[in-house]
């Protein structure tokens, strides 16, 4: 079983993918953007060889590459990187060495538009927000006409919440639009809904075998918009009723041996058109982990090893993982340019029994979870609850 890994070296906690691999029988060949003797230890122990290239938009090295491994190994079997950055990517080699045991390039494609998704978010019988693709500032204009003010504006091909826009008026939306009109942006009707996660990792029926939700505290758009504290926890427990919407989402794109990321709205209150409070939304899927360190919150709710379990589910299509009680793990992402009422130091001896570690991020990933990460697994909510109002409670509050 040859599988190709791309970029295991960032971010830097994918050589635990390699590792689950390793353990599970495969042949592990590693495609890598940065010198060998950089590379961790713990990255180079799990892997049977890393082919080295200079970036990985220089598409004909990453052939050469694959034409090496398959020259030496045999037929490659799998493509992965789990990483957004490289989905288009990865689908591309497997169409060029005829692997089938992940998306095409056509499938990738498509599923990485926000207007595309939603017919398949149908399929689940799942409503999602009105939209439009605009094209011209006049399409925009049209559209706000048919659902009034707000709305959000947001690349079609994006991830997370970089470059997404609540609009309230006609001023604000001249102005966004042309600081947008570049890309192919997407409109949408304002969904007043809190948004939580449905994640997890399906095997070769689709069937989902491990299943994770997070929970936001703040506004996540918000965050990266105006650069304010944010944080999320997984939760205690996930409802039939959501185990039930996320398995039919994942039939209905056809997931099948691989990890799926997927953002939803519990609306806030009746919304026409969409619901009645307490219904849920379709928001957005990706076929990847959840982004940052979320897996390593997996990690600490529910006692065991995702990354293990993943690389158990696509070569065994088992999923052998404790079911002891499930705790909650969560982190507060704090911002440098606010003044918190209580240091890293502070919570940390506040909270003695749940402090896990304190990480401070780079600036790929600060700009959603914050310059510092203060993490913490709790054992009730009302722990939970105190956790977050302390470790986000600025001086002037």
């Amino acid at each position: 079983m040859n599988f190709v890994f791309i970029s295991p070296n960032y971010p830097e906690h994918y050589w635990m993918f390699c590792r689950g691999l390793k353990k599970y029988g495969a042949t592990v060949l590693a495609i890598v953007d940065q010198p060998y003797d950089s590379l961790s230890n713990d990255l180079k122990a799990n892997v049977d060889e890393c082919y080295v290239v200079d970036n990985f938009y220089d598409y004909e090295a990453i052939l050469k590459a694959c034409g090496y491994f398959t020259f030496k190994y045999g037929k490659i079997d799998w493509i992965e990187s789990n990483n957004e950055a490289w989905m288009q990517l990865d689908a591309r080699l497997r169409d060029d060495f005829h692997v089938t045991t992940g998306f095409d390039f056509k499938t990738i494609t498509e599923y990485q538009s926000k207007a595309a998704m939603k017919k398949y978010y149908a399929k689940a019988g799942l409503k999602t927000a009105r939209y439009a693709l605009v094209h011209s500032l006049q399409d925009a204009i049209d559209f706000v006409d048919e659902v009034g003010y707000p709305v959000v504006l947001k690349p079609d091909h994006g991830v997370g919440a970089s470059f997404t826009y609540q609009i309230d008026g006609i001023h604000e939306l001249k102005k966004i639009y042309a600081m947008t009109k570049q890309y192919q942006m997407i409109i949408e009707e304002f969904v007043d809904g809190d948004i939580f996660t449905l994640d997890g990792i399906a095997d070769a029926n689709g069937t989902i075998r491990y299943l994770n939700s997070l929970q936001y505290v703040g506004n996540v758009m918000d965050s990266v918009v105006y650069h304010l504290s944010i944080g999320c926890y997984t939760e205690f427990k996930i409802g039939q009723k959501e185990q039930e919407i996320a398995q039919k989402v994942v039939h209905a794109f056809g997931i099948k041996n691989r990890f799926f990321h997927g953002e939803y709205f519990r609306l806030r209150k009746d919304q026409e058109g969409l619901g009645k409070k307490g219904d849920i939304i379709g928001l957005e899927l990706n076929f990847r982990p959840p982004g940052g360190f979320s897996p390593d919150l997996m990690n600490y709710a529910g006692n065991l090893d995702v990354y293990d379990l993943w690389a158990e589910v696509l070569l065994t299509q088992q999923a052998s993982y404790s079911k002891l009680k499930r705790f909650s793990a969560g982190f507060a992402g704090r911002r440098n340019s606010i003044h918190y009422k209580y240091t890293a130091n502070e919570i940390k001896e506040l909270f003695p029994e749940e402090w896990i570690q304190t990480v401070y991020l780079s600036p790929a990933f600060a700009s959603a979870m914050g310059d510092e990460a203060i993490i913490a697994r709790f054992s009730d909510a009302k722990s939970r609850a105190e956790f977050f109002q302390k470790a986000l409670e600025t001086k002037e509050s």
